[in-house]
């Protein structure tokens, strides 16, 4: 298989790029855990799902569309 392709361009750069990366790595480690907090954990705790809990099954585009055209 010929690795001249562009989309095999493309990984070659970023796999050497990330190879030799040493700060770098720390600073995507630090990306990737902050993004786990703010989509698993803040989620969780302080985004509750209000469509669940206040429509009746079934019935959740019905309870969108009117609190979407009340304001």
């Amino acid at each position: 298989m010929a690795r001249n392709g562009w989309l095999y361009k493309f990984y070659d750069l970023y796999r050497d790029g990330f190879r030799q990366m040493t700060l770098g790595r720390t600073l995507w480690a630090i990306i990737l855990i902050k993004l786990f907090i703010i989509f698993a954990i803040l989620k969780v705790f302080f985004f509750p799902n209000y469509i669940s809990t206040h429509a009746d099954e079934g019935k959740e585009s019905d309870f969108v569309a009117t609190k979407i055209l009340k304001q």
